[in-house]
């Protein structure tokens, strides 16, 4: 086993903070593989109702959403925050009163989404909030292409970890994600994320049924792929067994892009697809599964990328393209 990454700020300055090691300058300006420099930026920052009962509850999930992603997934919905470059730039210290406001607003924890090319900043963030009052869980929600020991990193400031598991095919996942490697890179990033909350105690939920550790891995079924789909639940167990919570979704939407483009991808699952591989994960031995009824093929699940909760006293009304905030690529 590896030791944990170095999560100083000089971690950016050759970048391998994702599993593509890109080497980009990022503290010079360069953006790496991510599309982002050092310069943290924030898309969102607000109470979220859409994700699974354990996570957001009735109180909503304190969801952060980051610009920037290491994946290129043809049919992304966040594509204005993911590769769109949308976002405000924000220091480490705004990022720590954010989580502050959220948790005034009753979030039932702190939702990070896609965080992890700037680990540096949040792990310093999350600490100066837990310093400043912050006692809610924390939750990395990530796509799962992440260097295992940037997630043993984190595994100090990090309760619960909310994981994608898109593909057990490396050909499908190069297609689709410009990925290939994601399959194993998928896997040992779980490997890691289970083992540190083995390390914490283990997986313990709140009277009212949230997580506050664990980890919960998450599947899209995507059409004409029920196949692949089978195989990654196949893989979850192996890894995880029923340690891990699933959520197998059915809400893939296809975005412009794909419509136009025909195929499998220009439509949404069908009930016989989503049926085949709820029914496989049964099959296995998974008991804490969470699943989605139908209709839930819709854009809504997407929130407004308007900045709403970004902007603070050192922020005024800044807008994308104005320059670096105040010590905004401070760590």
């Amino acid at each position: 086993m590896s030791r944990p990454a170095d999560l100083s700020p000089s971690a950016y300055d050759a970048c391998e903070l994702c599993p593509r090691r890109c080497g980009a300058r990022r503290s010079e300006g360069v953006p790496g593989a991510c599309g982002m420099t050092s310069e943290l930026r924030v898309a969102r920052s607000a109470l979220h109702f859409w994700e699974e009962p354990p996570i957001s509850g009735e109180r909503g999930s304190g969801a952060v959403f980051f610009s920037g992603c290491p994946l290129r997934c043809v049919f992304c919905q966040n594509h204005e925050i993911s590769s769109g470059g949308f976002g405000l730039p924000v220091s480490t210290s705004r990022l720590a009163e954010m989580m502050l406001e959220l948790q005034g607003q009753g979030a039932l924890n702190i939702n990070l989404v896609t965080p992890l090319h700037y680990a540096p900043h949040v792990r310093d963030a999350v600490l100066a909030a837990r310093e400043a009052g912050l006692g809610l869980p924390i939750v990395c929600n990530t796509s799962g292409y992440e260097r295992a020991d940037v997630v043993r990193a984190m595994g100090d400031v990090v309760d619960v970890w909310l994981t994608d598991f898109k593909y057990a095919s490396g050909r499908l996942a190069g297609e689709l994600s410009a990925a290939p490697d994601y399959p194993e890179v998928a896997a040992r990033a779980l490997e890691a994320m289970l083992a540190c909350v083995r390390a914490a105690g283990g997986r313990e939920l709140a009277p009212d049924g949230s997580m506050r550790r664990g980890v919960m891995v998450r599947h899209l079924v995507l059409p004409g792929h029920a196949d692949d789909s089978c195989a990654v639940l196949d893989r979850v167990w192996e890894l995880a067994g029923d340690e891990a919570d699933l959520s197998v979704m059915n809400q893939y939407t296809p975005n412009e892009a794909c419509r136009r483009a025909g195929g499998d991808l220009s439509h949404g699952v069908s009930d016989e697809e989503y049926e085949i591989v709820l029914c496989h994960a049964d099959d296995l031995g998974f008991t804490r599964i969470w699943w989605q009824e139908g209709g839930t093929v819709s854009e809504s699940f997407v929130p407004a990328f308007d900045a709403t909760g970004v902007r603070g006293p050192e922020l005024g009304a800044r807008r994308p393209g104005d320059g670096p905030a105040c010590g905004a690529q401070g760590v």
